[in-house]
């Protein structure tokens, strides 16, 4: 159960500072750095420790449905594992492993874990005896036998055994205890056999307890030598903070039992790991990622929420969080793996990190978090290769909640560097956020210098040290309490439900001009709720709250507001229905480019590396032949088109691809390095760039970089209660939704549709933003809130697609969910249905051509 805990409140927190020392004095970085002694990061890239195995990005039931989460958040990070349920399994409505497996495959994904015991539908699971799961087991194994892709499939017959129907595992009498082993190694053997006798090649893991028993394995793993039943995958779980200190004993524990067995070493799989005080917190996943890389084993983030939402990295369908980014940047590492010292070792709530070097790619890479304050990065031997001078670039991704969108990570500083005699580059970073995580990047500097780079001014206020009315100040997730929700500070303000309620910030800003206000909050009201701002008394606007999954399950809202320099009062009073406040970020709102180098992009084939020039970011440029491609994850804030710079050269023509379609093509430039502009559309949240030369042509691109805000001149949009309804669909009211109505009770039968007539100036690609709304969940004896996803079936012209639609906490909660579409030009029929079951709740479909 959750525990309170407490901590000093924590004061406002600059995080406008974290940059080179030497760039912030307006010079360039030439070498280590003089100052006093502190925390020190020391990156040996001469000291390699294995390829990188990117073993630490699995998830369990973080994929739930066909689409949910999106390619477009899903691709980006080359996840080795996932755990699912058997198909048809009653423990959750959804993350069938048959179901969720093509788009798995899809993404280039690994291994799938099947928790057998989730076909039960209780938790703790029901024993109803051995032969009942003798039968559940074998039509399980039996669906996968056939398939070409079983040898995909890992069987885990028992989770959590001394939790659940073997609790005396966890007995300080031995009789008790002797009497569950010996009930447990039988009930193993049993079910072992059956899943060989059916696989005879079959992968199995095991025992996968709650924890790491030295007196279970050390019983357990002499004896399923000796008898032939050894798991061939070795698992167990880690899910309090202790971990972080004690995983690495551990395993060295655990590998000491296989030589002294006489076990070869086992490929080892935690494969649920981290609690809710974690999860979404890049600060904190950075240390629970390079412990387990640094040890190569697999490692799975559990589920304490949802399914279908990356184990609460996913905000919606394909909008990411701040975690996502930094699971994205682990995916980007490549090459070996290379030494990485902290400040301190096995310490909980450290700064702790990876780092990799790509001699290829010409690339080292460091990624680091977990504390707050000033660390320097120390970089040593780097290699001759990448010459005397390096171009370094530094980022960040920030905590953005649970359901809080993030942007592609801030640039902190671009410079240029000269190694030192000793082949050293050093990074000190000051102003660390505990909450966030960084990036940083090493390369050969070409010509020219990067563009400069900075955060702009920002501040938090922490909720529980404003001046609260009608409130109530409580404590979240904290390090005594794990299994409480992530939130700023250990502390929020919640029963704000009185007239009178509110939370007045006392602020204090540099320089006249506009901010960008954040209110981290949750919503468990049912449906949307307001606050009123005011500006020193003054109305300064409303704030419109989505709903969240609970209380504390922090989501963002954003207003712009103009200040004086100064010192102000910022009230959020209660308006309609109720919200629980976290703390507010208020930064300096600035039109920055978002840039993407192409030296960080996913690639295929064979492409090279050209450094001769900088660029902009400082990366180089990639080299495209025929068969390469290069994708890049670009961001948007919202729907809309925007102008996408493509700074290239190429022998002949090039393309761009969004959704499996060409968007634009790039003419030769007959090698001159042009910048091509672009108005292209790109849906809220990542969108999945793909670049490619066509035929023999060579592509050389430096990267892309977007621009503007959202523009929807050219967008169409159609009214769902305008449409033609047929059968039991009906059209109700909502104040929520887009002209005050929507269409419900569609699906649960052929004949009950919605039909709609899109217009298309031209053939072609398109996407179609259907907003909706769905808020059906399942019931069930786990601790999991359990939402379940609405199919629809949607026609273009005769052809129809199943797309899947999340559970998005309200009725009264509406989405939108870009579905890509290709339309004739002229008038085309487009249908919704469900024969089965019911489609979502619609407002109104959008239509938009991929490019302008």
């Amino acid at each position: 159960m959750p525990r309170s805990a407490r901590r000093s409140p924590k004061a406002r927190r600059l995080v406008g500072s974290v940059a080179f020392s030497a760039v912030l004095a307006g010079t360039a970085l030439t070498g280590p750095v003089a100052h006093a002694a502190g925390p020190q990061v020391t990156v040996d890239l001469g000291r390699t420790t294995g390829a990188v195995m990117h073993g630490a990005n699995g998830t369990l039931y973080g994929l739930s449905d066909v689409g949910v989460p999106g390619d477009e958040l899903v691709t980006p990070l080359h996840m080795t594992t996932v755990v699912q349920k058997p198909q048809g399994g009653a423990q959750h409505p959804n993350g069938d492993a048959l179901t969720v497996k093509p788009a798995f495959d899809r993404a280039g994904g690994g291994d799938v874990y099947v928790y057998m015991q989730d076909d039960y539908v209780q938790w703790p699971y029901e024993n109803l005896g051995l032969a009942d799961y003798l039968s559940k087991v074998d039509r399980m194994v039996r669906e996968v036998a056939a398939r070409p892709d079983a040898d995909d499939f890992v069987w885990v017959p028992f989770n959590e055994p001394n939790g659940n129907w073997y609790p005396g595992l966890g007995s300080s009498d031995s009789a008790t205890y002797a009497a569950a082993l010996r009930s447990f190694k039988s009930d193993w053997t049993t079910v072992y056999r059956k899943i060989r006798s059916i696989i005879p090649d079959a992968r199995i893991a095991g025992p996968n307890e709650t924890h790491y028993d030295a007196r279970l394995m050390g019983d357990f793993y002499p004896w399923a030598k000796a008898a032939g039943v050894l798991p061939d995958i070795t698992t167990w779980h880690e899910l309090d903070p202790g971990s972080l200190s004690s995983f690495e004993s551990t395993l060295a524990a655990y590998r000491a039992l296989e030589a002294s067995a006489g076990i070869p070493a086992l490929p080892v799989s935690v494969n649920e790991y981290g609690n809710r005080r974690d999860q979404s917190v890049p600060g904190q996943m950075i240390q629970w990622m390079s412990m387990f890389e640094r040890n190569k084993v697999y490692a799975d983030q559990a589920y304490w929420n949802i399914a279908g939402n990356l184990n609460d990295n996913a905000v919606q369908t394909n909008i990411p969080n701040g975690t996502w980014w930094l699971l994205r940047w682990y995916a980007g590492l490549t090459g070996r793996t290379v030494q990485l010292t902290p400040p301190q070792s096995n310490t909980i709530d450290t700064v702790q990190g990876i780092a990799s070097l790509d001699t290829g790619r010409k690339q080292a890479q460091v990624l680091l978090g977990g504390a707050s304050g000033s660390v320097d990065t120390v970089i040593r031997h780097v290699p001759a290769s990448f010459g005397r001078k390096v171009d370094v670039t530094v980022e960040r991704t920030a905590w953005s909640g649970y359901e809080g969108a993030a942007a592609a990570p801030a640039v902190v500083s671009r410079t240029t560097a000269t190694v030192a005699g000793d082949g050293s580059v050093t990074v000190p970073l000051t102003g660390l956020d505990a909450m966030s995580a960084y990036r940083i990047t090493v390369n050969p500097a070409g010509s020219g210098r990067p563009a400069a780079a900075g955060l702009p001014w920002s501040a938090t206020y922490e909720a529980e040290n404003a001046a609260i009315t009608g409130g109530t100040v409580y404590s979240q997730g904290s390090r005594s309490n794990p299994y409480g929700f992530a939130t700023s500070g250990t502390k929020d303000v919640g029963s704000l439900n009185q007239p009178t309620s509110k939370v007045a910030f006392t602020v204090d800003v540099p320089r006249s001009g506009v901010y960008d206000l954040d209110v981290f909050y949750g919503n468990q009201s049912g449906g949307p709720a307001t606050h009123t701002l005011t500006v020193d008394g003054a109305p300064a606007g409303t704030l419109t709250y989505g709903s969240t999954l609970n209380w504390t399950y922090r989501a963002t809202a954003s207003i712009p507001v103009a200040l004086t320099a100064g010192q102000h009062t910022l009230t959020l009073a209660k308006g309609t229905n109720e919200v629980t406040l976290d703390k507010i970020d208020l930064t300096a709102a600035t039109a920055r480019d978002a840039v993407y180098p192409a030296t960080y992009a996913d690639i295929s084939g064979s492409p090279s590396y050209d450094y001769s020039a900088s660029g902009v970011s400082g990366a180089g440029a990639l080299v495209l032949d025929r068969g390469d491609k290069a994708a890049f994850d670009v961001y948007a804030p919202s729907d809309g088109y925007y102008t996408v710079h493509a700074d290239y050269a190429s022998t002949g023509d090039s393309t761009l691809s969004m959704d499996g379609a060409t968007a634009v093509t790039l003419p030769a430039t007959r090698g001159r390095v042009t910048d091509k502009a672009l108005r292209l559309y790109l849906s809220a949240g990542n969108n999945r760039i793909t670049a490619a030369p066509a035929g023999n042509s060579c592509l050389t691109l430096r990267d892309l970089r977007v621009t503007g805000a959202a523009d929807t001149t050219g967008v169409t949009s159609y009214e769902a209660e305008d449409a033609t309804l047929a059968g039991t669909a009906d059209v109700s009211g909502n104040a929520w939704s887009s002209g005050g109505k929507y269409v419900g009770h569609i699906g649960l039968g052929a004949a009950n549709t919605l039909t709609f007539q899109v217009k298309a100036p031209a053939a072609g690609r398109y996407v179609m933003n259907v907003r909706y709304a769905n808020n059906q969940v399942a019931g069930s004896g786990n601790y999991n809130t359990n939402v379940v996803s609405r199919a629809a079936d949607i026609s273009v012209n005769g052809t129809t697609d199943t797309v899947m639609f999340r559970n998005s906490y309200s009725w009264s909660n509406f989405w939108d969910l870009p579905v890509p579409v290709t339309l004739k030009a002229g008038v085309n029929t487009v249908t919704f249905a469900n024969s089965s079951t019911y489609a979502p709740d619609i407002d109104k479909v959008s239509v938009a051509p991929l490019h302008g």
